[in-house]
């Protein structure tokens, strides 16, 4: 029997841990699918939409922390592929993607489906080349694999269809493809430096991200030995948060007062493992030192003082045991004590609203938290669903919270859970959606049947585009152009073959939760929400109140008072009850 491209290809992805590949086949493609019918080790998870495929393997990586695949054929195919692969560079997980292409000898005249995606996707990943003989394949392969495991990145090979079935020589053994481990931290000199500063101020708080992974126990012993309050970021939370005294909640747009405070009253800023985007809620007038294992990240945010280079988990340690002893707590019991009126005034908002009324997404999201496994993963959509993720769902150690939150797309939520649950079935996966994500890949509920993953779906139905509303709002803006006609998602999962219930009132809710994450196999629970909730973030600037006072004006003097009497009764009048 022949031995072809694409059997090196599934073999070379196999040997380095994939054990899906998520796509939809094409003409272009099908020689690599033919490969794929005839693997004994490598599954062909069939999606309905690319971009679903590509988000896919972004929530497989995000995971497993291993390499994920994805798949599209020639022009409109892979051009699908885009935004997901877009979420899996921003957020560094290794991805390859295959992106099949028109016939090489077409290439250039406009034939029929023609792109180019080494152009196209350039700028969202950090290797992308195409495949023009056969003779370049194993070597291409593996640098394209090697790129994406050791830079965490996304991978591009552009192969054109008839390449597929050409004939190579099988080789004695194909190359296995891990991340290498490596001890990575500062050099001597500059931990010196950085204990020197730390041990002379008074008001140290560290804010820390997604890069503490894997540094829980070294982070709070150094937080201990600083008595430092700890901020974190959102892609933090789930390492940061759980089993952590001096954890006082998140800052930024999302994030709630006591986190911008811990920051705010600061002397000193410790970084650490962040690319926190959004340098309003930063000082200015702090010290400021970033531990990254980017040097390139360092100082993108905001001025830098002191640059150190290295992973938290081999940093950390070598910096507590700088650390002198005898540090007053006075900005840690303020810190402290500030975000235990923070986190009691969030929890009296998560209460549940009079039957008749829509419900709090504060306390769907509550509940949802407390109902879940202990090992669930949480999947909020980009918008509302991830305000109320971000400040309600409550980490352990073994919870995963996974999202789009570099860059901040749509539709994510149930496409990134189809990656998640195909890595482990038997883990409860929650899909918080949000009516409009829910709607722009709607065919991914179809992904979920026919793959038979028992995602759970938690529809946010507030008929809008809940937080574009309030982006337009604090600029000013009379809302325009948010409303969604739904229909009943409940009803429409039913109908393909989906576990639906749709709850309208507060008090049906624990009762339809139970039952929702009880059943075995996929389910979607559509709870008609508040939409006139707002969340607003931790520091409103002058621009945003004068520019909430004039959406106001606006939108009285447009005829559209009642908006303005929602928005007062459910945020005001409805808490008294």
């Amino acid at each position: 029997m022949s031995y072809t491209v694409a059997d090196l290809i599934v073999d070379t992805i196999e040997a380095a841990g994939v054990r899906r590949i998520y796509g939809i086949p094409g003409d272009s493609l099908n020689g690599f699918t033919d490969a794929l019918r005839t693997s004994t080790n490598l599954s062909w998870m069939h999606v309905r939409h690319e971009e679903g495929a590509a988000f896919a393997a972004s929530g497989d990586a995000a995971i497993t922390g291993g390499l994920a695949v994805c798949a599209g054929s020639c022009g409109p195919g892979n051009l699908h592929l885009v935004n997901g692969l877009y979420d899996a560079h921003r957020s560094r997980v290794p991805v390859l993607a295959v992106a099949a292409q028109i016939p090489a000898a077409n290439v250039g005249t406009t034939y029929f489906q023609e792109t180019h995606p080494e152009q196209i996707f350039a700028e969202c990943s950090a290797f992308c080349e195409t495949l023009t003989t056969v003779d370049q394949l194993p070597h291409l392969l593996d640098i394209a694999i090697r790129t994406a495991v050791e830079q965490r990145d996304v991978a591009v090979l552009v192969i054109p269809g008839e390449l597929f079935l050409q004939k190579v020589e099988r080789p004695a053994r194909v190359s296995r493809i891990r991340a290498a481990q490596t001890v990575m931290h500062p050099d001597d000199e500059s931990l010196h430096l950085a204990a020197v500063r730390l041990n002379e101020c008074k008001r140290v708080t560290i804010l820390a991200g997604a890069g503490v992974d894997g540094a829980h126990d070294q982070l709070v012993e150094l937080a201990a030995a600083l008595q430092a309050p700890v901020v974190h970021a959102l892609r933090g939370k789930e390492f940061v948060e759980f089993d952590n005294p001096y954890d006082v909640g998140m800052t930024g747009l999302l994030g709630f007062s006591s986190g911008y405070r811990a920051i705010e009253h600061c002397d000193t800023l410790l970084m650490i493992g962040t690319d926190f985007p959004y340098p309003q809620f930063l000082p200015s007038e702090a010290y400021t030192i970033q531990l990254d294992i980017r040097g390139s990240q360092i100082g993108r945010r905001c001025r830098v003082d002191l640059p150190l280079l290295g992973t938290a988990v081999d940093t950390l340690p070598l910096l507590t045991a700088l650390v002198t002893e005898g540090r007053s707590d006075e900005h840690l019991t303020a810190a402290r004590e500030h975000y235990a009126r923070t986190r009691a005034g969030l929890d009296d908002l998560a209460t549940p609203s009079r039957d008749g009324d829509p419900i709090h997404p504060q306390y769907l999201t509550k509940l949802l938290s407390e109902a879940a496994a202990d090992d669930a993963v949480f999947v909020p959509d980009v918008g509302s669903p991830v305000v109320w993720a971000a400040r309600y769902l409550r980490m352990n150690g073994r919870r995963r919270l996974i999202g789009s939150f570099s860059h901040g797309s749509m539709a994510n939520a149930v496409s990134q859970s189809v990656g998640v649950s195909a890595v482990d079935p038997d883990r409860q996966v929650i899909a918080m959606a949000g009516d409009g994500g829910l709607a722009m890949l709607l065919g991914e509920l179809l992904t979920l049947v026919q793959n038979s993953l028992p995602v759970k779906v938690v529809v946010f139905d507030n008929s809008s585009l809940n937080f574009v509303e309030l982006e337009m709002k604090a600029a000013g803006f009379v809302t325009f152009g948010t409303d969604l006609e739904n229909p009943d998602f409940a009803a429409l999962a039913e109908s393909i073959g989906i576990w639906g219930r749709r709850v309208t009132d507060a008090s049906a809710l624990p009762a339809a939760l139970r039952d929702f994450l009880a059943h075995d196999g996929p389910a979607l629970l559509d709870v008609t929400t508040a939409r006139q909730e707002l969340s607003i973030p931790p520091a409103v600037s002058a621009a945003q109140a004068k520019g909430f006072a004039l959406y106001a004006l606006r939108t009285v003097m447009s005829g559209r008072g009642d908006e303005l009497v929602d928005l007062a009764e459910t945020n005001l009048l409805k808490r008294l009850f």
